[in-house]
């Protein structure tokens, strides 16, 4: 089973920078266009989302963190890591095999 890391730094920027009403958290779901470590033509995609059938959840000082198992496709075989990138100023992602 896949295993879904989100760094303090990242925690910081969601908990700063992202709304979440009671009942939600923070879907992570593969997206086409892009390119990760891992796919060519998909990227991560990210939204405020109600947990339907969560595959994999995180809870963070009462942040929720998930990946709905519709999109096991996108993540099968990999750990998620969510982190932050001074840089850009925005989430960064990184696949490790699992």
């Amino acid at each position: 089973m896949m295993k879904l890391t989100v760094t303090p730094a990242a925690h910081k920027w969601f908990k700063e920078e992202i709304v979440v009403n009671e009942g939600q958290g923070i879907k992570f779901y593969g997206k086409v266009y892009g390119k990760t470590q891992v796919h060519d033509g998909f990227s991560v995609g990210m939204a405020v989302d109600t947990p339907e059938k969560p595959l994999i959840t995180e809870n963070l000082g009462g942040r929720l963190f998930f990946v709905e198992e519709a999109d096991e496709w996108f993540f099968k075989g990999y750990n998620l890591v969510v982190d932050y990138d001074d840089d850009l100023d925005e989430p960064k992602y990184e696949f490790n095999e699992a």
